[in-house]
């Protein structure tokens, strides 16, 4: 058994975590991170970024596929094969340069990595059973809790077989004839839509009245029509009871009893923080439901001890637990830092794509402002009907007394990328006048954003 001492620990290799060690390290502070698994967490290995490398595969297969018939682009091509293994084995080439990146950038920052699964013995000693079944203790001044979230089980249909979670649905050898996804939040929904697109014949089940009920109908109703376009059979208010033998038991909105046959079935109904075998009972955190909770600053009830991430609660994203483990590695070395949540984009990879940064609108009427609420569709943009996708939007949200910016919404194709521009300008107080007044260059899909001010001042240019 060995011992170590350090003056920070962190417990998680994950976005959040590996963050807050590079960013220690790089302060001076003598650093220590552990991990389970390998470094870069769920979104490396499992999530973001092998989803997103197979969304890019189903888009190329379709686009493929398209050329095969007439088109309006004169292209024609003979009909494509695919081969799931091959985009797999480009998949993790992926994440292994990104995972080892992460490890190189660890050792650049001097952080010591320990491998294996630590639990809290007191606030400020962690025992690590390390995949050889040696245990080594740590005892650190402070301890970061960065261990994630991990994707919520159904007791009547456990993950085994051909019940699969977004890990197993990504780690396929082949695509399923028929799937059955349980949940239609932005999971489900990206992997969906991508195995449709790969040939399988999808049905989306989601209890809400629509799928991503977190976002208003107007938001969501491109989405929808796309799903109907791409042949998707979406039950919504209905609800899944069992099943067996590749047949999946619904009650539908109507109250009707259905089966829906299914080679693999996807269950995408959420995430919760994974503390299990964590030890917390050996602590006295304050807890929300099953998340930590933290102050500004990221500091538990427990002096000494930060959490960071999806343990902390929603929003459970990715580039949230980055922006924290920045934040508590500053405040570590004496830097005046606190955790402002005023704009975090979310983005839906589905097909079109979806980001909201800031107040939806009726986010905006709830807290009390009076707005404006302004929309440009992208069939009035040029670029978008070269790139023949002119569905979708670009929407702002604004105070009416002094144009202040609350929320920018999008859906559209790539709509991904304008996610940082939006999340700058109500990060730095922007008006509608600031959207108006600057140049965007022309032709792009951008100058939407700048049209949709226009419009919510009265003057809309191409509309």
């Amino acid at each position: 058994m060995a011992e170590h001492r350090c003056k920070v620990l962190v417990i998680g290799g994950g976005p959040g975590g590996y963050v807050a060690g590079i960013r220690a390290g790089q302060l001076g502070l003598d650093t220590i991170l552990v991990e389970a698994a390998r470094v870069g967490g769920t979104c490396l290995n499992v999530g973001c970024i092998p989803s997103k490398a197979m969304i890019h595969v189903a888009e190329q297969f379709e686009a493929a596929h398209r050329f095969t018939a007439p088109n309006s682009l004169g292209i024609s091509v003979a009909a494509p094969a695919f081969d799931l293994p091959t985009a797999m084995e480009w998949k993790n080439g992926i994440v292994g340069n990104l995972t080892g990146g992460v490890a190189g950038l660890l050792r650049k920052a001097k952080v010591r990595v320990i491998e294996g699964t630590a639990t809290f013995k007191d606030g400020k000693t962690v025992s690590v059973i390390r995949p050889d079944g040696e245990t080594d203790t740590i005892t650190a001044e402070t301890i970061i809790i960065a261990t994630g979230s991990e994707s919520v089980e159904l007791p009547f249909l456990p993950f085994g077989g051909d019940v699969i979670s977004s890990t197993g649905a990504l780690a396929l050898d082949e695509v399923p004839e028929t799937l059955c996804v349980v949940g239609g939040g932005y999971i489900g929904l990206e992997l969906g839509i991508a195995y449709s697109k790969l040939g399988a014949a999808v049905t989306i089940v989601e209890m809400a009245d629509r799928v991503l009920p977190l976002y208003d109908a107007e938001l969501t109703a491109p989405l929808t029509r796309r799903l109907e376009e791409l042949g998707i059979t979406v039950l919504t208010g209905a609800k899944v009871t069992g099943a067996k033998d590749n047949q999946v038991d619904v009650t539908d909105a109507s109250g009707e009893s259905r089966r829906i046959t299914a080679a693999k079935i996807l269950v995408t109904v959420g995430r919760r923080p994974f503390t299990k075998g964590l030890g917390l009972e050996n602590l006295a955190l304050d807890m929300d439901r099953a998340f930590i909770k933290v102050d500004a600053r990221c500091q538990t009830s427990m002096r000494g001890i930060y959490a960071i991430g999806d343990v902390t609660g929603e929003p459970m994203l990715a580039h949230r637990a980055m922006a924290q483990g920045e934040i508590v590695a500053g405040v570590l070395a004496g830097k005046n830092e606190s955790w402002d949540k005023r704009c975090i984009p979310a983005i839906c990879f589905t097909d079109p794509e979806i980001v909201s940064a800031g107040l939806l609108p009726d986010e905006a009427k709830a807290a009390g402002f009076d707005t404006i609420v302004s929309s440009f569709p992208f069939r009035a943009n040029g670029r978008a009907m070269t790139l023949e996708r002119e569905d979708g939007f670009i929407r702002i949200v604004a105070r009416r007394d002094n144009h202040l910016i609350l929320g920018i919404q999008a859906v559209g194709a790539g709509i991904s990328e304008m996610a940082a521009g939006f999340g700058l300008a109500i990060e730095m107080g922007a008006c509608l006048e600031d959207i108006a007044g600057t140049i965007h260059s022309h032709p792009t899909r951008g100058e939407a954003l700048q049209e949709a001010a226009f419009k919510s001042l009265g003057h809309a240019l191409h509309l």
